[in-house]
């Protein structure tokens, strides 16, 4: 069990210190990094590397955005097994509809006791 947690610290520490070497260095804005890795989790779990990584690094590979973009790929896999072409577009709605949904009341519960300000350059 040990081992597993370094390995979910490594690969997660890994993951955000990619991110914030791109803000930084780059021209890239945090949404267009949000995007990227999604998109990078998507293709991983299109891939089929997606699982192997799970098993590896558990929650440094799934609680970040690439876990997110993992679980999209397996949730339209899946659902195309089930539905043929159909499932291309219920897959990804049906396997993240909790995780999307916690994110809004989570969003909305927050906005009730904080004010939002522009990010000024």
């Amino acid at each position: 069990m040990l081992l597993k947690l370094i390995f979910a610290f490594i690969v997660g520490g890994a993951l955000c210190a990619i991110a914030q070497i791109l803000i930084d260095k780059t021209a890239l804005t945090p949404a267009k990094i949000l995007v990227l890795y999604v998109t990078v989790g998507v293709g991983v779990g299109a891939v089929g590397l997606y699982e192997p990584l799970v098993k590896l690094a558990g929650a440094g590979i799934t609680l970040p955005l690439v876990g997110f973009g993992g679980a999209v790929a397996r949730g339209v896999k899946e659902a195309v097994d089930a539905e043929g072409l159909w499932g291309v577009i219920k897959g990804p709605v049906t396997s993240m509809s909790a995780g999307v949904n916690a994110a809004l009341l989570c969003g909305f519960v927050a906005s009730l006791f904080f004010k939002g300000k522009s990010k000024r350059l």
